[in-house]
């Protein structure tokens, strides 16, 4: 089996959410070929084939260019799945790709057994099962939902593609800095989040205590932010902020593949929820099963002794 996974840069540096991509591609123990519009300046690290563009003549974002670029790739490699990641450049590009080849596309794939892809549905509260129904399919993968470790020592080959047909309708100006929320959690070094295990906005109280107890900044999920306890300037996961603090302590959080994506990369991990086999488990350093609600006024109580 042979993947094509489509890789993304910024500004002439190689997206690392999309080293997700080579994690998906061995859990379906498939070679591994990727196709980018980038720089040779920054080389992605992988054992595989590299076919790069040059972003200075294609533009990091040019649609409409990038399609017959990868056109080009299919036709040489022959690739029975073609793979995005689940972002804003594998939205715009995978139903141009499939519909071009009349072919199915899965999106928001967060887990992969026997050719068939797991994905969330209703605000990712259920996951449902798709098998493709063609031959060759195309797939967007979330960021965060396999892992993959870097090896320094591997090195693609590398091949160049190109093309005269440089005309596009599309004139990629800037990138444009998010607004700032006016709290960065990503430079904090202990995090205490809150998730709608905690019942009711009138139990932040106890969360905020422990937080300033261990003079921590706090954090919350989409669900919290959502239903307008915090606001969503303390949101983590993939819509909200990444962090990596030396802790986090997550407070009545499940553990969404979304919320998992921010903050799996935290040093250590300690997770308090009544139900042993919520996906926060997994990541977690330690995971204490009791009511958040019970369990965090005790060991505040106890801290400030």
């Amino acid at each position: 089996m042979k993947l094509l996974l489509i890789g993304e840069y910024k500004e002439n540096k190689f997206f690392d959410a999309a080293y997700d991509l080579f994690a998906f591609a061995e859990k379906m123990n498939a070679e591994k070929i990727m196709f980018a519009v980038g720089s040779d300046s920054d080389i992605p690290k992988f054992k595989g084939k590299l076919y790069l563009s040059d972003s200075e003549k294609f533009s990091e974002y040019a649609p409409d260019l990038h399609k017959k670029l990868i056109h080009k790739v299919i036709e040489k490699e022959n690739p029975d799945y073609i793979v995005f990641l689940h972002s804003s450049y594998g939205w715009d590009l995978a139903p141009r790709i499939a519909a071009s080849y009349k072919i199915s596309v899965i999106s928001e794939v967060v887990d992969v057994a026997d050719g068939i892809f797991v994905r969330p549905i209703c605000n990712s509260k259920l996951r449902v099962n798709i098998k493709s129904s063609t031959e060759k399919s195309v797939l967007t993968v979330q960021s965060g939902a396999f892992g993959y470790d870097i090896n320094d020592g591997d090195q693609p080959e590398v091949e160049k593609i190109d093309t005269d047909d440089v005309g596009s309708k599309y004139i990629f100006k800037e990138y444009e800095e998010a607004a700032d929320t006016g709290v960065d959690l990503s430079k904090a070094e202990i995090i205490v989040s809150v998730g709608r295990g905690i019942g009711k906005k009138d139990n932040l109280a106890t969360i905020e205590a422990l937080a300033k107890t261990i003079g921590a900044e706090l954090g919350a999920s989409r669900p919290v932010v959502d239903a307008e306890w915090l606001d969503a300037s303390r949101q983590v996961g993939m819509s909200g902020q990444t962090v990596a603090p030396k802790l986090y302590i997550s407070c009545g959080i499940s553990g969404s593949i979304q919320h998992l994506a921010g903050m799996k990369k935290s040093e250590y991990i300690v997770a308090i929820n009544t139900d042993k086999d919520a996906p926060i488990g997994d990541e977690a350093d330690v995971l204490v099963i009791s009511d958040v609600n019970q369990f965090v006024p005790a060991l505040t109580k106890r801290l400030q002794k």
